[in-house]
């Protein structure tokens, strides 16, 4: 009897464990070759398994993208916390760092980014990942209600975060630094946060 638990142990560690390697890989991959690069054959040949063996894990693609992109979530999340601080700063300032956290990993994380935001992974419901990336928008929410407590915290947020999300994407893509002449997006975040915000002055 001791054996065949043992057995059971064994077996559900190695699942876990090429469970993680298949994500793992996922991870290396799009931030070699980006979200086109994965597939559940290119996947299971760099991790040195058969094409069918992630449905035993992840029955549907949707499922892996998912929580390859989930660890994209939690390295944002680890970055932002890390880039707030003790939380004592005065909240507009905080709101700087987060803004320049969050377009850095964007620059820095192309693939990344580009899977996390992915429409049809946020509608799957797969993993939490909606859940996933919601607390970054809640403590962005929660910032702005300190800066414009005058305002709907919400929708003063929203509307940051899309431009925050235009400024990757559009600077990503070359697309600003041609229209503005600016050399960092830092004039940028400045310019977005006056905008919503209210000038800092």
């Amino acid at each position: 009897m001791q054996a065949s638990s043992t057995s059971t142990d064994t077996d559900a560690s190695a699942d876990t464990g090429l469970r993680a390697r298949l994500v793992d890989v996922g991870v290396e991959l799009v931030a070699d070759e980006g979200v086109q690069a994965l597939t559940l054959r290119e996947i299971a040949r760099r991790a040195g398994v058969s094409h069918g063996a992630p449905r035993r894990y992840f029955p549907t693609h949707l499922e892996l993208l998912s929580a390859i992109a989930r660890r994209g979530f939690a390295a944002l999340a680890e970055r932002t916390a890390e880039a707030a601080g003790d939380g004592t700063a005065p909240p507009r300032e905080q709101l700087t760092a987060l803004g320049r956290c969050y377009l850095q990993f964007a620059l820095d994380h192309r693939g990344m980014y580009e899977l996390m935001f992915r429409h049809d992974l946020l509608e799957s419901g797969h993993l939490g990942l909606r859940d996933t990336s919601l607390p970054l928008f809640g403590r962005l929410v929660e910032l702005v209600g300190r800066v414009r407590p005058d305002t709907d915290a919400r929708l003063v947020a929203g509307a940051l975060w899309a431009n925050l999300h235009g400024i990757a994407q559009l600077w990503g893509w070359g697309s600003l630094q041609l229209a503005t002449g600016a050399h960092d997006f830092t004039p940028l975040l400045r310019s977005a946060l006056d905008a919503h915000l209210g000038d800092a002055a």
